[in-house]
């Protein structure tokens, strides 16, 4: 872990920030790895039921890449720090993540919030793709923004540049709920906290599968029968119906 990203513990959900408000928290080499091994280990521990990802500060959540580093010829990231991060981007992740934007994101920024499955932004934050302005485009996996908002608008927004206010975000669909900054983190705690009371491998199927059916329906439907073998008769099915019965809260052991 590097001094640039904090992990945080609370119950069953774990808060990983990004630590650059200096820099705009933007994503060099070492924040990268840090943030692709904290989830990697979240996805390695059981206890673990959800991630919050927010940033220090409460102008900007990320302003995507360091492109000081970029331009030095700086520093890079692990092997296994990048395939993780780059996992947490195309949204692969098994265990829930929550995106927490008390600021703006933008270029790789509001990549790595694409990646997240529930995002609360600050009513004061602003979302863009500003690439087509620097000669370059959103290689992160920001052209997959389409499959979240409507295609017209993901054109208009990596087209022009421009960046869209946080309640056009929410009317776009582009995230779930627009609170004032200082109510962020709570607002993403609460909801991750709803989330981690599930099941964890019911939740990780409904995340793949829900996400497979927007880019991939016939590989989704293939997923789906193989998924159903396995959750439907785990432990923790068995544990949710008698919970039911008995009237008392669930206890999930994840398998």
């Amino acid at each position: 872990m590097t001094d640039e990203l904090v992990r945080e513990r609370r119950g069953a959900v774990l808060i990983v920030r990004l630590n650059r408000p200096e820099a705009r928290n933007a994503l060099n080499s070492a924040l990268i790895d840090g943030l692709g091994r904290a989830v990697a280990d979240a996805e390695d521990d059981p206890e673990i039921r959800a991630v919050v990802l927010t940033a220090a500060g409460d102008r900007v959540f990320c302003s995507g890449m360091d492109l000081r580093e970029f331009a030095a010829g700086g520093a890079t990231p692990s092997a296994e720090g990048v395939a993780a991060f780059t996992r947490l981007c195309r949204g692969e992740l098994s265990v829930p993540v929550i995106g927490a934007a008390a600021g703006a994101a933008v270029g790789g920024g509001l990549e790595l919030l694409l990646g997240c499955d529930v995002i609360v932004a600050a009513d004061t934050a602003r979302f863009g793709f500003p690439e087509v302005k620097r000669g370059l485009y959103p290689a992160g996996g920001g052209t997959s923004i389409g499959t979240r908002i409507p295609l017209a608008i993901a054109l208009e927004m990596t087209m022009t540049g421009d960046p869209v206010d946080a309640h056009r975000a929410y009317e776009l669909g582009l995230v779930n709920a627009v609170v004032p900054p200082e109510k962020v983190l709570d607002a993403a705690l609460d909801l991750a906290e709803r989330i981690a009371a599930n099941a964890p491998l019911a939740l990780a199927a409904v995340k793949e599968l829900v996400r497979l059916h927007v880019t991939d329906s016939a590989r989704a439907a293939e997923r789906d029968a193989e998924l159903q073998a396995s959750v439907f008769a785990s432990e923790d099915a068995k544990e949710g119906a008698t919970a039911f019965m008995e009237k008392r809260k669930p206890e999930w052991k994840g398998r």
